[in-house]
């Protein structure tokens, strides 16, 4: 049995495919994870992060040896998080050890590292490379923040020499799919595992309940680009630049591009631009008519597709939108993924956006790192438009039901009663959520400010009307919220939140 110098617990820098080097633990693998074949690598916990993985030998250095050059080379911002992570760790083994110490006693005493034994192809049982006096990492592990992407190129400076990455396929993520099991898009991420070996020497193994929320994503390598930045794109792009995916920006009006240039995106001078020089471009923007000017219009979307090229448009439009945009994305040889979100401005900046997706699968995948970054679930509905239908249902829904709370609050004061009382009582019903607790509470305090357009939920529910009607079936209620939204447009809500439809009943 080979033996090398490095041992489980020792500290390390190891490089992975094209990322730079980053800090990180030889740790014990999963007692059923195999070591990949022919190859002399150790299993590492990288700091800052939730990613585990095998990393080749000559691919790993000790880390205080070469802790002053990595901190030269690297000056991102989550790369000094990780630093950090790593002097926190050892503090906390220090003040451990010095407490061990101090009992005189056996259970005091400090147990050496023993040599990594490297598997054999035939050997089964990697628990066996465990040491006994190894505490699990969870127990004294700082808490993962999240990996930066700092360079494209292979380490910015790092000299290892590593083998050539194709796609570089560690950092793959996946989503709920619902051609998995008849229940898969129910079912939380979190609930979901995948290991994954490559030929580059590195084997990934990571939970996929990687959400903006816990900061645990590895963003994929792909460029990607995003026209839009309103409520929601706004806080989309965010949340993919905090996750350390390359972004370039373009939006109508050029100074809120400003603040995510600041943040690290680059900008595009036109959308035409942006998706030649991207991989997959996003577009985000009001309604059918600006999705199809973002696409058709002059130096659009269209003149800068090539094929393979990617366009996910994540506006609420009509199927017919949709159809007409994905027919001539891949008339030009690209690749078509349509992904409505569900949400409002907060969810949007908390990275918990719902994401209804549906077209080009491949695409979908190509998407997980970058769905995962700003939301926190999502559902592939299959072919183009489905997802613009169910979106349409779910916002005819929302404010259809926000028109009727708004009802509720100003008959309650028509006939003499508390609306606070009212509100009270309704949020220890059936009828209880955080979203009627937070639009209520709005309204009873004359704060509109926008966190969804009035002038959107209505666009919706008039979408939804008339796809109810090409379909021969009735939406009355859906209907007369309309008419609500409509003359709340009267009195100049366009601007203010959804929850202003309170105005059309006192005015």
């Amino acid at each position: 049995m080979a033996t090398v110098h490095l041992r489980i617990g020792d500290l390390v820098w190891g490089k992975l495919g094209r990322y730079p080097p980053w800090p990180g633990k030889i740790v014990s693998p999963p007692k059923d994870l195999k070591k990949p074949r022919g190859k002399k690598c150790h299993f590492v916990k990288f700091f800052g992060t939730e990613d585990h993985a095998w990393i080749k030998v000559e691919q790993l250095k000790p880390y205080h040896a070469h802790k002053e050059e990595m901190i030269k080379i690297n000056k991102g911002k989550r790369f000094q998080q990780a630093v950090d992570a790593v002097e926190d760790f050892l503090k906390k083994a220090k003040g451990k050890e010095q407490n061990s110490d101090g009992k005189g006693d056996s259970k005091g005493k400090k147990t050496p590292n023993k040599p990594l034994k490297i598997l054999e192809e035939d050997d089964e049982d990697l628990s066996a490379l465990k040491d006994p006096s190894e505490k699990d990492l969870t127990d004294s592990d700082p808490e993962p923040s999240t990996i930066e992407r700092l360079g494209a190129g292979p380490g910015s400076g790092f000299k290892w020499e590593s083998s050539p990455v194709k796609d570089d396929p560690h950092f793959h993520h996946f989503l709920l799919s619902q051609s998995e099991k008849p229940a898969s898009s129910m079912e939380p991420i979190s609930k979901r595992l995948k290991i994954i070996e490559e030929d580059t020497g590195s084997t990934s193994i990571q939970a996929a309940d990687s959400t903006a929320i816990n900061g645990s994503i590895t963003p994929t390598d792909k460029r990607i680009g995003f026209l839009g930045l309103g409520l929601m794109g706004s806080g989309i792009v965010s949340n993919l630049l905090k996750m350390g995916h390359v972004v370039t920006v373009w939006n109508r009006t050029a100074e809120k591009c400003d603040l995510f240039i600041q943040e690290g995106a680059r900008l595009g001078r036109t959308p035409a631009e942006v998706a030649s020089m991207c991989d997959i471009t996003f577009s985000c923007v009001s309604d059918p008519k600006a999705a199809r000017d973002l696409v058709l219009g002059p130096s659009g979307v269209l003149q800068g597709i090539r094929p393979g090229k990617c366009y996910v448009e994540m506006s609420t439009v009509d199927p017919e939108t949709i159809t007409e945009l994905s027919q001539v994305i891949t008339s030009r040889g690209g690749r078509f993924l349509e992904a409505p979100v569900a949400g409002s401005q907060q969810l949007s900046n908390d990275g918990m956006l719902v994401i209804l997706a549906a077209g080009d699968r491949t695409v979908y995948e190509d998407c997980s790192s970058c769905f995962q970054a700003m939301g926190k679930t999502s559902f592939f509905l299959g072919e183009a438009g489905n997802a613009a239908r169910m979106m349409l249902i779910l916002n005819m829904v929302q404010g259809s039901f926000m028109a009727t709370i708004a009802e509720g609050l100003t008959l309650a004061q028509a006939t003499g009663q508390s609306q606070q009382t009212f509100l009270d009582i309704l949020c220890q019903g059936q009828m209880a959520s955080t979203f009627v607790d937070q639009k209520c509470q709005n309204i009873l305090q004359g704060n509109f400010k926008p966190d969804y357009y009035l002038k959107h939920i209505q666009k919706d529910l008039r979408l939804a009307i008339s796809m109810g009607d090409m379909a021969n079936h009735p939406t009355p209620m859906a209907a007369a919220a309309n008419e609500v939204y409509k003359r709340a447009k009267a009195l100049d809500q366009s601007d203010n939140d959804i929850s202003a439809v309170y105005r059309a009943y006192i005015h």
